[in-house]
C-alpha cells in the first residue's frame, strides 16, 4: 500500500512538493511524444480519421507504464484531478494539471504550456462519439449506448419479428456465419432493411466471420434405444401415463400433439389397431412391459404406459385385444435414433484427443473393472499437434472440463483432467476447446470465412473478426476485404483469446488503417483463456485502451442471458447489464423471450445514463438526499411548534 501525502508542514515543503510533481508530470509528458515519434514513424499507414486517436492512444501507453498511484494520491491531496479519467484527452490533462501546479508554485497566473494541438477533454469525447457513429449508427433517442441482437435462424421468414425488435431498441443485427446460410442471411438482411424504412430507425447489420474455432469431434452414435416413463407422486402413486405416438416407420408423420415418445412401425399393421389394444413386448433389458392404444387416427395411433421402458429398434410385438388370445401383431419397431454419447470424466482421469477424425468413445473396462483403454475424441482442427506442448491447460465446453497435457505425439495428445465435477462432468461431440498457454499457428481466415467474405462484402455494414489474435491477421483481413470491394466495412476485432488481449493496443493501430472500427468484448472465451477470476480486471483493461483509441467498444457474451432464455432474468444479470452502460453497445444472445430482453436492456441503459458515463459518475440530483432534507425541516418545524 502506498501511504499517503502527508499536508506540506511549512512553504518551503509545499513548494518542494509541488516542483517534484511538476517534474514528474514534464517527465511523463516527455515520454508520451517520445512513444508517439517513434511508434508513428513505423507508418501504420493510418486512415486519416484516426491520425489523433492514434497519438492519444500511445501517450496513454506511455502514461500507464508507470505506476501511478503515488502521483494520484499527491494530486488529490491538492484537490487536483488523479490522472483517473484521462483517457480520452491524456497529454491535454497532463499538461492542465501542470499549467495550475505552475500557477500554485508561483502565486500568479501562468501562461498556458504549448499543447501543440493536444486533444481537450471535450474533443477527446467528441471523437469517441463521432467513431461511435461511423461505426454503429446514429445515436438512439433516449440512450447513447446501441443495442446489438444475434439473429436466431426464423428471422429470415419472420418479418413481423424484425419489425418488433427494431422497435422495442434494437439498433444493431448480428448475424453468426457459423450458422445458416447465404439464402437464410439475405432473407434476414431485407428483412431489417425494409423494418428500417418503415420505422425509420436506423439497423446496421453485423456479420461474424464463424473462423478457426477447434471444437471435439463426432461421438460414435450409442444404442437405438428410446426411454419412456411415466410422472408419479411424491409417493410413488401414478400422475400421467407416458404418452407414446405409433405411426408408419416409411412415412413417419409427425403427433399432432405432444408425445413422450414417437414409434416408427414397420408396414402397415398399425392400422389393425383398435383402441382397447395392448401390445405386449421385451423391452432392451428384457423386462415385460406393455402399452394400451387408446385413439386411433388417420396418421397413427396414440398409446399409454404405466412403466419405465427402455425400447429397441426391431422389438418384436404381441397384441392382446379383448376376448382374444395372445397372438404376434405382424408389425415390429422399426429404426429409432441412436442415443447420443459422452464422456464422462473425473479429476485425474486421462483423456486422449485424436488427430484422425475417428468417432469419439468413453472409456472400456474389462469385467474386473480394469481400464482396458481411456476415453478418446477427435479434434477439428488437427493442426493444433504440431503447436501444443505437454503441460500446457486445456478446457472444454466453454470452461466446464479443465485439463493439462502430459504428452504429445504425432497422433494423439493425452490430457489429465484437473477440472471436473466430483461425481464427473459430461463431455459431447461438437464442444469448444481451447488452449490459453498454446501459441496456435491456425489460418487466421478459414475457406469458409474467404468465401463469406464475398456476401459480407455485398450485403453488411460491419464484420466481425473471431479469434483475430495479432496484427498480421488484421492485416490479412484488411488485404482480403479488398480483394472482395469491402473496404467500406466497418471491422470489429472480437477480443476472445489471451494473446488478443496482451496485443490489443498493437491491433488497434492496425485497425486504424479501416475507416471504421471497433472491438467487441467476448467474455465467454476470454474469461476461459485469461481465467474467470481476472475477467473482471481483464474487460476493465480493455475499456480503458480502447476509450484512450477512440474505439468503441461491444458488451458482450451471456448478457441478460436467462431472461432471454428462460424469461426471468437474474439478480446478477441486471447488475451486469448495467455494467454495460460503459461500452459503447452491448449485445443481446438469441433466445425465445428476446423481445423482452430488449425492452428490459433499453430500460436498463437509459436509468443507468443518468447515473455513469464511462468511469465518471454523474452526479444528477439524488432523490436519496432530500429524505434528510425533509426530516430536517420535520424536525426544525417540531422544535419551533414546542417552544
Amino acid at each position: 500500500m502506498h501511504a499517503k501525502p502527508e499536508p506540506p508542514k511549512d512553504l518551503s515543503t509545499y513548494e518542494a512538493q509541488l516542483g517534484e510533481l511538476i517534474v514528474e508530470l514534464s517527465s511523463i509528458r516527455s515520454e508520451m511524444l517520445t512513444l508517439e515519434a517513434s511508434v508513428l514513424a513505423d507508418q501504420f499507414d493510418l486512415h486519416e480519421s484516426h491520425v489523433e486517436s492514434a497519438k492519444n492512444l500511445l501517450h496513454y501507453l506511455a502514461l500507464r507504464r508507470r505506476d501511478l498511484r503515488d502521483i494520484q494520491e499527491r494530486l488529490a491531496a491538492y484537490g487536483l484531478s488523479s490522472l483517473g479519467r484521462a483517457e480520452s484527452h491524456v497529454r491535454a490533462n497532463i499538461e492542465a494539471i501542470e499549467v495550475i501546479l505552475r500557477q500554485l508554485l508561483s502565486g500568479n497566473g501562468h501562461e498556458p504550456l504549448e499543447s501543440n494541438g493536444s486533444l481537450s477533454y471535450h474533443q477527446g469525447r467528441s471523437m469517441l462519439d463521432w467513431h461511435t457513429e461511423k461505426l454503429l449508427g446514429p445515436k438512439p433517442p433516449r440512450r447513447t449506448v446501441r443495442i446489438m441482437v444475434t439473429m436466431p435462424a426464423e428471422a429470415g421468414s419472420d418479418y413481423e419479428f424484425i419489425h418488433r425488435l427494431l422497435l422495442d431498441g434494437m439498433d444493431c443485427m448480428r448475424i453468426n456465419c457459423a450458422y445458416d446460410d447465404a439464402q437464410v442471411w439475405a432473407k434476414m438482411i431485407a428483412n431489417v432493411r425494409r423494418a428500417s424504412k418503415e420505422t425509420g430507425k436506423s439497423c446496421k447489420v453485423l456479420m461474424d466471420l464463424a473462423g478457426p474455432k477447434l471444437r471435439t469431434g463426432p461421438m460414435k452414435p450409442g444404442p437405438q434405444i428410446v426411454k419412456w416413463r411415466p410422472h408419479r407422486n411424491v409417493d410413488g402413486g401414478l400422475r400421467s401415463s407416458a404418452r407414446i405416438w405409433l405411426t408408419a416407420a416409411a412415412n413417419m408423420v409427425a403427433p399432432p400433439e405432444a408425445a413422450g415418445v414417437c414409434l416408427p412401425i414397420k408396414g402397415k399393421s398399425w392400422r389393425e389397431l383398435q383402441t382397447g389394444d395392448v401390445l405386449k413386448f421385451f423391452d432392451a433389458r428384457g423386462a415385460a412391459r406393455w402399452m394400451t392404444v387408446t385413439e386411433c387416427l388417420d396418421d397413427g395411433c396414440w398409446a399409454e404406459s404405466h412403466q419405465t421402458t427402455y425400447m429397441g429398434s426391431g422389438t418384436l410385438l404381441h397384441l392382446v385385444r379383448p376376448g382374444h388370445r395372445l397372438r404376434p401383431f405382424p408389425g415390429r419397431v422399426g429404426q429409432l435414433p441412436a442415443t447420443e454419447q459422452y464422456v464422462s470424466l473425473k479429476r485425474g482421469q486421462t483423456l486422449s484427443l485424436t488427430r484422425s477424425m475417428i468417432a469419439g468413445e468413453p472409456a472400456l473396462y474389462d469385467e474386473d473393472g480394469n481400464l482396458v483403454s481411456p476415453p478418446h475424441l477427435a479434434v477439428t482442427l488437427p493442426q493444433i499437434f504440431d503447436d501444443v506442448k505437454a503441460g500446457e491447460e486445456i478446457w472444454f465446453d466453454d470452461g466446464a472440463i479443465g485439463g493439462a497435457i502430459t504428452r504429445v505425439t504425432p497422433d494423439v495428445i493425452d490430457v489429465k483432467i484437473t477440472h471436473a465435477q466430483p461425481s464427473g462432468s459430461k463431455l459431447r461431440g461438437d464442444k469448444g476447446i481451447n488452449l490459453p498457454d498454446s501459441n496456435l499457428t491456425l489460418p487466421a481466415l478459414t475457406e469458409k470465412d474467404l468465401e463469406d467474405l464475398k456476401f459480407i462484402a455485398q450485403h453488411a455494414d460491419l464484420v466481425g473478426y473471431s479469434f483475430v489474435r495479432n496484427a498480421d491477421d488484421v492485416k490479412e483481413l484488411q488485404n482480403s476485404l479488398a480483394e472482395v470491394g469491402g473496404t467500406h466495412l466497418g471491422i470489429i476485432l472480437k477480443i476472445e483469446t489471451r494473446r488478443a488481449f496482451e496485443q490489443l493496443a498493437n491491433l488497434l493501430l492496425v485497425a486504424m488503417r479501416s475507416p471504421a472500427a471497433g472491438v467487441m468484448i467476448a467474455r465467454g472465451d476470454l474469461a476461459i483463456e485469461c481465467g474467470w477470476e481476472r475477467l473482471a480486471e481483464v474487460q476493465e483493461e480493455i475499456l480503458w485502451i480502447c476509450e484512450a483509441a477512440h474505439m468503441p467498444v461491444i458488451w458482450a457474451t451471456q448478457v441478460l442471458e436467462s431472461l432471454a432464455k428462460q424469461g426471468l432474468p437474474s439478480r446478477a444479470e441486471i447488475t451486469d447489464a448495467a455494467m454495460g452502460e460503459r461500452a459503447e453497445c452491448v449485445m443481446l444472445n438469441k433466445g425465445p423471450y428476446i423481445l423482452q430482453a430488449v425492452r428490459v436492456l433499453d430500460d436498463i441503459l437509459q436509468r443507468m445514463e443518468t447515473h455513469q458515463n464511462k468511469k465518471r459518475s454523474m452526479l444528477r440530483h439524488l432523490h436519496l438526499a432530500d429524505h434528510l432534507a425533509v426530516r430536517e425541516k420535520t424536525a426544525r418545524r417540531e422544535r419551533h411548534v414546542a417552544v
